[in-house]
């Protein structure tokens, strides 16, 4: 199908969707639209940044930007001189997301549902903030638009919670979410607009706590799960008919995969095994109970922070030590074994995976696991691994894209690629 050029974009996030499960999917009936969509367009497998969570590769993929160059390194920090834990603040987001940027030629966006801007600022159009957003007042531009949505009894997300005591109700919380969701897009997309987001999160919420089901028919929740994917493919299958019949170029991705899980592995504890965490006072269920001992702490899910001298104001590893501690951990993670198999794949340097102005905030070691070893920070738990309520994890390496317009990109391409592409197309760099 030909598209205009450099009018209006469509995308279409469906957050957690890995490769593989889709082409299963389409293939077996599940999801016919987007079997007919992946029938015409290529599927492509693609990467996330890393840590593989959800902040950090909608922020790459709404500037086109790794997170050296944007400094969103997860869904929390820790503040250097107290020690308390600090949330990005989309108000003081250093770089200009691809709405903003184009709304400078006086181009209008509709963005819904989109991680980490909240707060909301102002922008030419409108947006609904992704999670983690607690406030719905403060989660609307314009404000104008929020009687809409508390009538609809709009919400941002889910109640995860209600996962660990009733799975039924949280399913059903799943399906009325997005079916709410689905109408507010319904009854803003035929204003005016130049692109358009549209992200669906409930995706990812279901991965976490049924991603065991996804592939057993004997589970109580494997109906479950399939009946959630197919209304999923009818709202995708709804957008995508309405931009080929508007000429609309449109792409539909994924910001991370997932897979399921063998073990949760609580990093922190072998921290502590190790004699590198040391913690102590009133507040050792937290990072502020770390005494000046504390040579390594770790940040969810898989950021491994050197407690430096000058940086943190207890830290006192000295800047010629860092080199060596450095190299002596990542040799002390890559030989984890947990029942004789080894847990984590790769360890990276700071330097060798990111780039740009907020080099400066990056962890200074990131761990990638192998398939089903789900880093945590599990700094209350007993031991150093074993299982919760949750069954599936974020991946690095099979998230995916259909990509009806064609953007020339290379084989298994970074997010921050694609939302290049998508800068270039409005802006012509």
């Amino acid at each position: 199908m030909a598209f205009k050029k450099e009018t209006k974009f469509m995308v279409i996030g469906i957050d957690g969707v890995p490769y593989e499960l889709l082409q299963t999917l389409a293939r077996n009936g599940v999801m016919p639209n987007v079997k007919g969509l992946m029938e015409k367009y290529p599927l492509e497998r693609t990467r996330a940044p890393l840590p593989e969570v959800s902040s950090v590769s909608w922020a790459s993929f709404m500037t086109g930007r790794n997170p050296g160059e944007h400094g969103v390194y997860g869904f929390m920090e820790i503040d250097p001189a107290d020690y308390s834990y600090i949330f990005p603040y989309f108000p003081t987001f250093p770089v200009k997301p691809v709405w903003e940027i184009i709304g400078a030629q006086k181009k209008r966006s509709v963005i819904i549902n989109l991680p980490g801007t909240y707060p909301v600022r102002p922008m030419n159009g409108i947006l609904v903030s992704g999670f983690v957003a607690p406030d719905l007042e403060k989660s609307v531009f314009p404000r104008s638009l929020l009687p809409t949505l508390k009538a609809m009894d709009y919400r941002v997300d889910v109640d995860a919670a209600a996962a660990r005591s009733d799975k039924g109700v949280f399913l059903k919380d799943l399906f009325s979410t997005l079916d709410i969701r689905h109408r507010f897009y319904r009854s803003v997309v035929e204003q005016k607009w130049d692109l358009f987001f549209f992200i669906i999160t409930g995706t990812d919420r279901l991965h976490h706590f049924f991603f065991d089901a996804v592939d057993n028919p004997g589970s109580p929740h494997y109906e479950g799960f399939l009946d959630y994917y197919r209304e999923v493919d009818a709202v995708v299958g709804d957008i995508a008919a309405s931009m080929e019949k508007k000429g609309v170029p449109f792409i539909i991705l994924s910001d991370h995969g997932f897979v399921k899980i063998k073990q949760e592995v609580y990093l922190s504890q072998y921290l502590k095994q190790w004699g590198y965490l040391d913690l102590e006072g009133k507040r050792p269920a937290d990072l502020g109970g770390m005494t000046e001992k504390t040579k390594l702490f770790i940040l969810d899910p898989s950021r491994v922070y050197i407690h430096l001298e000058g940086k943190y104001r207890r830290g006192r590893v000295k800047k010629g030590e860092y080199g060596r501690l450095r190299e002596e951990i990542r040799e002390k993670f890559l030989g984890l074994e947990i029942d004789g198999e080894p847990v984590i794949k790769d360890v990276f340097y700071k330097e060798a995976i990111y780039h740009g102005p907020y080099l400066d905030r990056a962890p200074d070691l990131v761990l990638l696991s192998h398939h089903g070893f789900d880093l945590k920070s599990g700094l209350t738990k007993d031991s150093c691994y074993g299982k919760s309520f949750f069954q599936g994890m974020h991946s690095m390496d099979n998230a995916m894209l259909i990509d009806s317009y064609g953007f020339e990109l290379e084989d298994h391409p970074h997010i921050y690629e694609i939302g290049k592409r998508l800068i270039a197309y409005f802006t012509n760099t």
